[in-house]
């Protein structure tokens, strides 16, 4: 059940049976020549709104004001500070305990956003953070379907999620593969540890990081979208029951 589609009676309800709710969280960021700008938030929402009917879990409206500093040269990008974030999510999760709440489960899309959730889950009690793509199934399938393409941002994984959620845009410039990436630099740059916007966008003209888009299809969203679902279910019911 998604909490802006409930009222405060079936919410209090909800309570009576499970104090967990899923926090979807992403970005608004340019994702390359074929991505929506939404990407990131739209798959964390989508995710998390399939996940939570499957395991009965009430779901919250996806937070998509996160940092990303360095796309801001790429228009549309929204960024905030870290601790804008960090002190958003905190109050969201402060106001829901004083309610009844107290299993939060915070599904990411965005790998900027892993740092500041992560000081949280160190600092407030019942915080479980989990990104899309952590679960075997969905790493597998990435894998796959992408090999090495999957890159680094505007992966045709989550690009696959969005066409079979929203609309696929014509690839243009990305029908052609862009520079792939060692896996030095991967590791080196994870948790998108990018540079100054300028010289983010002088690396990366179209956007994409090491990520060939235009290997997405609606097909594989839906696989995609199916593993990660049944995979966050499960976890989150893990994370109730105090389950590894």
């Amino acid at each position: 059940m998604r909490l802006e589609h409930a009222t405060w009676q079936e919410v209090a309800a909800y309570l009576e049976r499970s104090d967990g709710i899923i926090l979807p969280t992403g970005s608004t960021e340019q994702h390359g020549p074929m991505g929506l700008i939404g990407t990131d938030t739209i798959c964390a929402g989508e995710i998390a709104n399939r996940a939570g009917e499957a395991a009965g879990a009430l779901v919250a409206p996806a937070i998509g004001w996160t940092p990303a500093p360095f796309n801001m040269a790429f228009p549309g990008t929204i960024s905030v500070t870290e601790d804008l974030f960090e002190e958003l999510v905190r109050q969201i999760v402060q106001g829901l305990r004083g309610q009844g709440f107290r299993h939060f489960y915070v599904l990411n899309g965005h790998g900027a956003n892993l740092a500041p959730l992560k000081r949280l889950v160190g600092e407030v009690p019942g915080i479980r953070v989990k990104s899309w793509w952590d679960f075997e199934a969905v790493n597998k399938l990435r894998a796959e379907y992408y090999s090495d393409w999957e890159g680094m941002h505007a992966t045709p994984s989550e690009i696959a999620i969005t066409q079979a959620t929203h609309r696929t845009v014509v690839p243009g410039d990305a029908a052609f593969p862009p520079r792939k990436l060692s896996k030095e630099y991967i590791a080196e740059h994870s948790g998108d540890r990018h540079g100054p916007p300028d010289a983010h966008r002088a690396e990366f003209p179209d956007g994409r990081v090491g990520s060939h888009s235009a290997l997405a299809t609606a097909a594989h969203g839906t696989v995609l979208l199916e593993a990660a679902a049944l995979s966050v279910g499960e976890d989150y019911k893990n994370f109730l029951t105090g389950s590894v």
